[in-house]
């Protein structure tokens, strides 16, 4: 994502449904753009969303109704964003962050000052994101030896940051310090971020990796060609659990049977101490066509029941460590999360 231009700018986003194949940019000039951007993934990742949402306030405020206030548009914009997406706490994280700025300043005279301070603090977050996604790689790196098998599900570089990433940020990381590693990416079902988005960061930066379906990790675990696991979060309980894209869960159970760390990498937003554990985590429910017309073409008979969740939550027993851009945690608990925050 790019914000272009000042106060009267607007925010331009990759669309990543037509990745790998198009390269085409959505300029957001009115926050219906930005809400479906984030609502139909256009944008994705939890940083993403995040740094989005903080832009996508600046693009609501700029169509002000006549005879609204200033305070009472920001609401209306604030709590329509917030309907976008449910599970990526990123998401409320940053636009809590500018709705505290605003409160700071709402009653300012210039409407235009507000707007650019609003502006910056966006920028900031952006900025932000950045940085603790290098911090993150460099952390996460000191776990990667040479001649590492790497498995990575869904996409968590910079497709869906700031710039970097994530869990990819620790392989770019490693990759940079010379370490010889191999990555599997998981195709990640059924939009297929993996095989999409994942392997066509790879390819751009001359990592060597192999796609696999998300069935075959087992197979890959047993054949000892994995000597970790790696994956990002949407958001992360208080005591460790952690949601990530469907799929990560049973990642998180075969590494545990097959005797491989499983690591989570993620920036300190995306924790959500208000929830003691996972099972307080809302998971989002997405479209059956997704399943049973995977990118316009049906593969199940019409009328079949179909159930979609996004996410799953791997529990914290089940994970080595946390990387964040402050440390890693583990072991991974309640004690050493509110400690290492």
């Amino acid at each position: 994502m790019e914000w272009i231009g000042g106060i009267d700018g607007h925010l331009r986003l990759l669309d990543q449904t037509l990745l790998p194949i198009d390269v085409c940019f959505i300029d957001c000039m009115d926050i219906n753009t930005v809400h479906e951007a984030i609502r139909s993934l256009r944008v994705r990742g939890a940083p993403a969303i995040g740094i989005t949402a903080a832009m996508g306030i600046l693009v609501g405020l700029k169509n002000i109704p006549s005879g609204t206030s200033l305070k009472k548009h920001y609401e209306d914009t604030d709590n329509y964003l917030r309907t976008s997406r449910p599970t990526a706490v990123n998401l409320f994280w940053a636009l809590d962050r500018m709705k505290r700025k605003f409160i700071e300043i709402a009653d300012l005279p210039d409407q235009r000052n507000i707007l650019s301070i609003l502006l910056e603090e966006a920028l900031l977050i952006e900025k932000e994101d950045l940085a603790m996604c290098q911090a993150i790689g460099k952390i996460g790196a000191n776990l990667v030896q040479d001649g590492f098998g790497i498995l990575t599900h869904c996409n968590t570089g910079g497709l869906a940051t700031a710039a970097y990433g994530t869990a990819l940020s620790v392989i770019f990381t490693a990759y940079e310090q010379g370490k010889s590693i191999h990555v599997f990416c998981d195709e990640t079902r059924p939009l297929m971020q993996g095989a999409r988005l994942t392997s066509w960061e790879l390819l751009q930066a001359g990592i060597p990796a192999t796609l696999i379906c998300d069935s075959m990790a087992a197979q890959v675990m047993k054949e000892g060609k994995i000597n970790m696991v790696i994956v990002g979060a949407d958001r992360i309980a208080a005591n460790g659990d952690s949601a990530n894209k469907i799929g990560t869960y049973g990642l998180s159970v075969l590494a545990h049977a097959h005797n491989i760390p499983f690591y989570v990498a993620a920036p300190s937003s995306t924790f959500d101490l208000t929830l003691k554990d996972g099972s307080g985590i809302p998971i989002e429910q997405r479209n059956p066509k997704e399943i049973t017309e995977p990118f316009g073409k049906q593969v199940a008979p019409t009328g079949v029941s179909v159930y979609n969740p996004a996410f799953d939550v791997s529990p914290a027993h089940l994970i080595t460590g946390i990387i964040t851009e402050k440390s890693l945690i583990t072991p991974v608990n309640a004690k050493n999360i509110k400690n290492s925050l």
